[in-house]
């Protein structure tokens, strides 16, 4: 069947045109199309679909959490067409059997693109290698590989694993800490931290892993992807680092482009992050990074956890947050009310730059004939409040509870097919 989408604006930008698909592909855009099926999208925003470098969909091993099916279905609401699955599961995800179960169960859902991320080390222990080139040549065709929620600490392993993905045209996502220096950490180490009486996690910690890294990926002429970067001497070495021709990418979080270290005065573990929400200044820094490029996307860090690994005392509480249902109006309220992007930039951190890094072909794609029909619908002037219970998620770990938001996805197409409009999946 045939499918038109009436009265939408590309990038946000013209007069509203319709769009007819066919078999998946974008066939025609003008003026009072007509097909078999009509979806009436009049004063949306026409954007590629979302990519997003880093979720954690805690299949197999929680899904009292979060199933591959709860996460794909949060995605699609929140109008991602592809996801990259964090190998921190249980089993870890170092091997083929992992990786294919989880591709498998991506494709059986069939809401969003579900990509596994292969673990850098076996059991993310950092001491030995996984089989990346296994992963790599699965039917999972594993292409990113991260130890996220440990940073790959030894220089010589890291070395090794950039050697290793050159030669299979691969990327290592970095998670950036140097845990000799974040040992009993709780808060950014600050005043705010000072005065609650929390241990410090000094910036330091991320910017020499960072630094260290970009010399690595630069001595081996490999690609570097750095996950969640959250302070602003961070912004400084990749800036360094790309004006010297290093292969390096980077993600910021929505929560780190909005939050900052200031909300940690309740004491609320909702708050609680790795890397931890940082200064004002840190949080500015990054929103410029973002608009300048030097910060390359954003990616979310999904991260749901149960009531009782959130409901308890901070120190004890695991860190984390949910964040694909409120990513994009984060990202309109941090970005785009300021004037920092329009909404062919809100294209580029969302959708397109991701799926340049993780090499996504088909993904991220011009809104053009010929093109496949994968796409977010945008409410530009929508105005909705966060209800943590009301998500699609397992978990409701929001620290957005409450929070009225701007902007919201009316729809969600993946290849000429809904996966989720006006608030419902499918």
């Amino acid at each position: 069947m045939s499918l038109v989408i009436k009265g939408v604006r590309p990038y946000g930008e013209g007069e509203p045109v319709d769009i007819r698909v066919e078999h998946g592909v974008i066939a025609e855009i003008g003026a009072d199309l007509t097909a078999d099926e009509t979806f009436d999208a009049r004063g949306a925003v026409a954007l590629p679909g979302f990519v997003d470098l880093h979720t954690h969909l805690r299949e197999p091993g929680r899904e009292d959490t979060e199933t591959i099916e709860t996460g794909s279905r949060a995605a699609a609401l929140g109008g991602y067409t592809a996801v990259f699955a964090m190998a921190n599961t249980d089993p870890v995800a170092d091997n083929a059997v992992v990786v294919e179960h989880v591709w498998r169960r991506g494709r059986e859902v069939g809401l969003v693109d579900v990509h596994p991320v292969g673990a850098v080390t076996v059991g993310l222990k950092g001491e030995k290698l996984a089989e990346l080139g296994t992963m790599a040549n699965s039917i999972a065709n594993v292409r990113v590989f991260s130890d996220d929620g440990l940073c790959v600490a030894d220089p010589l392993i890291m070395r090794r694993a950039l050697e290793y993905t050159k030669a299979i045209d691969a990327v290592i996502a970095q998670h950036a800490e140097e845990p000799r220096l974040t040992v009993g950490a709780q808060a950014h180490e600050g005043e705010t931290a000072a005065r609650l009486g929390l241990a410090g996690w000094p910036a330091v910690a991320e910017e020499a892993i960072v630094a260290r890294d970009c010399l690595l990926a630069r001595h081996v002429g490999a690609r570097l992807h750095v996950c969640h970067v959250s302070t602003t001497g961070t912004v400084d070495v990749l800036r360094w680092a790309k004006e010297r021709g290093t292969q390096v990418s980077a993600e910021v979080t929505p929560h780190h482009l909005l939050l900052d270290d200031s909300r940690l005065t309740s004491y609320d573990p909702v708050n609680k992050v790795n890397p931890p929400l940082r200064a004002q200044t840190d949080a500015a820094a990054l929103r410029q990074a973002l608009a300048d490029g030097v910060v390359d996307c954003v990616a979310t860090d999904h991260a749901p956890h149960a009531p009782q690994d959130k409901d308890c005392e901070w120190s004890a509480a695991r860190p984390g947050m949910l964040g694909l249902q409120t990513a994009l109006s984060i990202v309109v309220k941090t970005m785009v009310e300021p004037g920092l992007l329009d909404w062919r930039g809100v294209a580029r951190v969302m959708s397109e730059r991701p799926a340049e890094i993780a090499g996504l072909p088909d993904q991220g794609r011009p809104i053009a004939v010929g093109e496949p029909a994968t796409l977010a619908l945008v409410d530009p002037d929508a105005r909705w409040t966060v209800e943590g219970a009301a998500l699609a998620s397992i978990a409701g770990n929001t620290p957005y509870e409450g929070m009225e938001l701007p902007a919201a996805v009316v729809a969600t197409v993946l290849r000429g097919r809904f996966t989720a409009r006006d608030g419902k999946v499918g």
